[in-house]
């Protein structure tokens, strides 16, 4: 029969760097949770759930991410879990508590030394100024998104041309001015505009502008 470790141990080899699976496995044999991979969801990377009616809390990981992206995700939202236990429910969510706790988890993962130098380079820049997710860190996002499986014909927005083209989620996009880090852009059909982050994956339109 197997250990609760050997079946941590199984799961999350298909999912993290290899070098950093006995890293996931002791914090969730040291702080019990649910922890499960699910579907993508568009909005978010990872979520943490505080326990109800003494249940026990919940973590949840989006399974399409890339193995850098995931461990990361994954740290984060330990963070939010040690967070609630050590200082309660009514802490901040992305306050200096969690920012303490975030930079405690991220910095044996740097140390180890088995990180993309990229990727070590952009989490030590992030840690000077902690956001409140890999997401919302445009660096680091640029970094990490290098390591994905690109979708076949997919680039990133910031790559297109200005009054380029481009399909997302289903709808055809001309792309406008950047604001901040997403693009003020005009969905085709419907003349409404979106904001849409630059390093968003879409389908570029060469020969239709």
């Amino acid at each position: 029969m197997k250990t609760e470790k050997s079946q941590y141990e199984s799961i999350l080899i298909k999912y993290l760097p290899p070098e950093y699976i006995d890293m996931v496995v002791a914090l969730l044999l040291k702080y019990p949770v649910t922890f499960k991979v699910v579907k993508p969801r568009k909005t978010k990377l990872g979520d943490f759930r505080a326990s109800v009616k003494q249940e026990k809390p919940q973590i949840t990981i989006n399974g399409n991410l890339n193995p850098y992206s995931f461990l990361i995700t994954t740290l984060h939202e330990f963070a939010h879990l040690i967070n609630f236990n050590v200082n309660g429910p009514f802490v901040g969510a992305h306050g200096k508590e969690w920012k303490k706790i975030y930079a405690e988890l991220i910095l044996p993962a740097i140390e180890l030394k088995k990180l993309p130098l990229d990727i070590e380079s952009a989490l030590l820049n992030s840690l000077v100024n902690v956001k409140a997710s890999s997401c919302s860190d445009t660096n680091l996002n640029r970094t990490l998104i290098k390591y994905d499986k690109p979708e076949e014909n997919q680039v990133t927005l910031e790559t297109i041309d200005k009054n380029g083209i481009f399909v997302l989620n289903g709808k055809t996009f001309r792309k406008g001015t950047l604001r901040r880090t997403r693009y003020y852009c005009i969905e085709t059909k419907s003349n409404k505009a979106y904001l849409v982050n630059g390093l968003a994956h879409v389908k570029e339109l060469k020969d239709e502008r």
